[in-house]
């Protein structure tokens, strides 16, 4: 990204802003956020599953309830591809993969196997540069211009290949067929790169990768394995971005922060979600203050099902002080799931817009 002394002089750019009496925007407290520094307030980003949105879309009375959460990030592209629909709750993506979304509405499971032997051959990679990813972009930035901007690539790399291949044949083939897990995932990255290229001509301030690699108490592939044929590709896919001197974000679920310093030396700036039922948030935001950002850190796995709205407000209470010398961006661990009671949505939403020194912009 930046180099620290960049950095310096777009902080005290920051604060210029601030004593000419000028409102900052969104994008730029999320900069500063980003950058280690004390940004007015707390920047957030909130998101929910299908049954949590449609509550709060009642409580609002509002179709797009965007607009009443005045996230700070805008997340552009499509970050898991587009789905064809097949009827009886099956959906197709865009690599082929069908999904079944009888009991999980907002993914599903994936059905059958698209490469069900160790092989490309056969196969053809979507085209990574299908309009359809970038064509409402300019659109988009127009309509928030004062949102920092995210690009999202989900399913950026293991999880693309074990969708495809199978998750226990994609783990077989680590020890058994190494030499096509590399093609596999050089195929994989070779995608996500054109992408990137092409995402980058636009006015846009990160790339948000997603690539689940963890568990509750570790990596699933363990250590060695994700060295050896996940560290390369990330370095690859993440040089891009930086080359091009924008940030670089990862959603990796589970407990994966062995993985934070071998992350911040190809480039990663920000790591979501940052669960604290793997994690100690305070403790890694402390230990990573100026050399890393975090998103996420509301439990979404006990607090805001099984807590009342007084353990929810006590919790984000805690997030927002440990989160206001910078490097951190507010948000439940990941989607907010429709377990949870309206109430505590609502908790956490009005702490973080009761913040002193925000406005809307």
């Amino acid at each position: 990204m930046y180099s620290r002394e960049t950095m310096r002089i777009l902080s005290a750019s920051f604060r210029a802003t601030l004593k000419k009496g000028n409102v900052m925007t969104k994008r730029d407290v999320v900069r500063l956020a980003l950058a280690g520094e004390r940004p007015p307030y707390v920047p957030w980003n909130f998101g929910f599953t299908q049954e949590a949105y449609e509550k709060l879309r009642d409580h609002y009375g509002a179709e797009n309830v965007n607009d009443a959460l005045d996230n700070h990030l805008l997340g552009l592209g499509d970050a898991v591809g587009f789905f064809e629909d097949m009827g009886n709750d099956r959906v197709r993506d865009y690599f082929g993969v069908v999904w079944d979304r009888s009991v999980d509405k907002d993914i599903g499971v994936v059905e059958g196997c698209v490469l069900p032997g160790p092989t490309l051959d056969g196969y053809t990679f979507p085209d990574p540069l299908d309009e359809r990813f970038f064509a409402d972009i300019p659109a988009r930035i127009e309509a928030s211009p004062d949102t920092f901007r995210v690009f999202g690539i989900g399913f950026s790399l293991y999880e693309r290949a074990w969708t495809l291949r199978g998750m226990e044949n994609l783990m077989m083939d680590f020890y058994m067929n190494p030499g096509f897990v590399r093609e596999l995932f050089d195929a994989i990255t070779d995608y996500n790169v054109a992408q990137v290229e092409e995402a980058l001509k636009y006015d846009i301030d990160a790339i948000y990768y997603g690539d689940d690699w963890g568990r509750q108490t570790g990596l699933q592939m363990g250590s060695e394995l994700w060295h050896e044929f996940i560290y390369p590709a990330l370095k690859r896919m993440y040089g891009v971005v930086k080359d091009h001197g924008k940030y670089v974000f990862i959603h990796s679920c589970g407990k994966v922060d062995e993985l934070f310093d071998d992350l911040i030396g190809i480039g990663l700036d920000c790591f979501n979600p940052f669960q604290p039922e793997v994690m100690d948030v305070h403790a890694l935001m402390r230990q990573y203050r100026g050399r890393l950002t975090f998103h996420g850190g509301l439990s979404t796995q006990k607090t805001l099902p099984y807590g009342t709205a007084d353990d929810v407000r006590a919790e984000t209470v805690g997030l927002l002080a440990a989160g206001a010398a910078g490097n951190y961006i507010l948000a439940p661990a990941h989607a907010v799931e429709g377990d949870v009671p309206l109430e505590n949505m609502l908790a956490f939403i009005d702490l973080a817009q009761g913040q002193p020194g925000y406005g809307r912009t």
